[in-house]
């Protein structure tokens, strides 16, 4: 029988949700065990959505199943880091020139309302907040953008790229970024956005490099 909470969420969605973000907010470091038991137990629930839960991060790109043994967090490589990135950097990029050159005018007033819980969180630091409300930005421009190929092929590695390249370090300077892509995006000014999400995207994949060689250090 499949588990409906108090909300109306499906317990194993719920159950997604509160991993996904968990490992993509670096809540659950790479190589940590995901116990059913320890998780059906925090979350009050039976291992079943747990279950499923781990089989759709594993589909997700962020877990690795062991047979006979615990599934754990992915433990990305520096490969890892280029290869989605020169993959992101094509994909997004297309994705701002297109969002530039349809978006609407609610369209952009929800990308504006993003950007400023970005920067509100920021100048908070609140560091999750902010990290969330820039993942936030990017997927709004991917709806503004309005190609359903370029969806389904973001929706593919979206949770791999959220978890590689969402994790910045300097929240006011990518606050400060998407403010800029903002108003190139409303400006529908698509040479600009050309060589300008390149260079938005580097950063964050800079930030992905430096973690992993801290990671590996520390190790």
């Amino acid at each position: 029988m499949v588990g409906v909470g108090t909300t109306g969420e499906l317990e194993s969605v719920r159950v997604t949700r509160v991993l996904r973000d968990d490992i993509v907010l670096g809540r659950r470091a790479p190589g940590s065990r995901l116990i059913e038991r320890d998780i059906a137990a925090e979350l009050n629930v039976s291992r079943l959505p747990v279950r499923e839960a781990i089989r759709t991060l594993v589909s997700e790109g962020v877990v690795v199943a062991r047979p006979r043994t615990w599934a754990v967090v992915r433990e990305f490589t520096h490969r890892d880091i280029r290869d989605f990135g020169e993959v992101r950097e094509a994909i997004e990029t297309l994705i701002f020139v297109f969002a530039a050159e349809r978006h609407t005018d609610e369209g952009i007033a929800r990308l504006r309302a993003a950007y400023e819980r970005e920067l509100a969180a920021a100048s908070a630091g609140e560091v999750e907040a902010a990290r969330i409300a820039a993942g936030e930005f990017h997927e709004i421009s991917a709806e503004l953008a309005g190609n359903d190929m370029l969806s389904e092929l973001i929706g593919v590695f979206v949770t791999r790229l959220r978890w590689l390249f969402g994790q910045h370090d300097d929240l006011l300077a990518m606050a400060e970024e998407h403010r800029l892509i903002l108003e190139a995006v409303e400006a529908r000014d698509t040479d600009t956005l050309r060589w300008m999400i390149p260079r938005h995207l580097a950063s964050g994949q800079e930030a992905a490099e430096r973690r992993l060689s801290d990671q590996a250090y520390s190790a």
